[in-house]
């Protein structure tokens, strides 16, 4: 983001916790094509997924250092409070980079409920005259728990001030027009943007991966991104999108008007 030219840019990737085409889990390579093919240009912010390992506790892989040299971000989860835990370097698989510009106000945790332990990772950032929310999630295969897990972020999210908010991860939702999980009446906020097809990597037809934002920001450009490189690192493409960020977002009648309490027994 360059002051006077309120675009946010993010790329979101699930990164298959480092396992490629051949099988291996291969680190080094998952840091060359961040490089080469996803933050260059220079992004806002990075969010990945499937970037911690599976099972507790949950230890990173990644060489961060590697990654935040080969992309110019900024590592989000340096306190011990913004991991699963000590060995992990995000929370879930779930890692947010920042361009260093960006202060980063608070970071927080949000427990989600399924059979597969899920989180999401909210970031509250500020810089230039903008004030943003960003959160990294993964969510469940299964739509009735992507629903409970929605809905848990969007009963958490009514308790915290009004922000414009940019949601993005493998949302696992293949209908392109979002679903129940996805809706207004379950989260009590109006996520929008568009949904390319980003999965299986060779052939994409599924939609799963999204980047979407609350009026008044707004995705005004979406890609899905494709190398030789990235097809060997894992199993999703990658997703970029540019959003338009309002100068003044906590002044806007529109931004307080969507605060709607999510419906009760949905």
């Amino acid at each position: 983001m360059t002051k006077g030219k309120p675009l946010f840019s993010c790329a979101s990737w699930n990164i298959h916790r480092g396992r490629g085409g051949d099988g291996l889990v291969n680190p080094v390579r998952i840091a060359d094509v961040l490089e080469r093919d996803i933050c260059h240009p220079m992004l806002d912010a990075l969010i990945l997924q499937e970037a911690d390992e599976e099972l507790p506790p949950h230890r990173g892989f990644l060489d961060l250092a590697r990654v935040e040299a080969a992309t110019g971000l900024r590592h989000v989860h340096s306190a011990a409070e913004s991991r699963w835990g000590t060995d992990s370097h995000g929370f879930l698989g779930v890692i947010i980079f920042v361009r260093p510009e960006w202060h980063i106000e608070d970071v927080t945790l949000v427990d989600l409920p399924g059979h597969c332990h899920r989180g999401a990772v909210i970031a509250d950032l500020a810089g230039d005259g903008q004030l943003l929310r960003l959160i990294g999630t993964h969510l469940s295969l299964s739509q009735g728990l992507r629903v409970a897990q929605m809905r848990t972020l969007g009963q958490h999210l009514f308790r915290r001030p009004t922000r414009q908010t940019v949601l993005c991860g493998d949302l696992n939702e293949w209908r392109p027009w979002g679903g129940l999980a996805l809706s207004r009446r379950v989260t009590g906020l109006a996520f929008a943007g568009p949904a390319p097809a980003t999965f299986p990597i060779g052939r994409p037809f599924l939609p799963l991966d999204r980047i979407l934002a609350t009026s008044p920001a707004r995705v005004v450009r979406t890609r899905v991104l494709d190398s030789e490189g990235i097809r060997m690192a894992s199993d999703h493409r990658p997703i970029s999108a540019e959003i338009m960020l309002s100068q003044h977002p906590q002044d806007m009648p529109q931004a307080r008007s969507q605060r709607i309490r999510p419906e009760d027994g949905q």
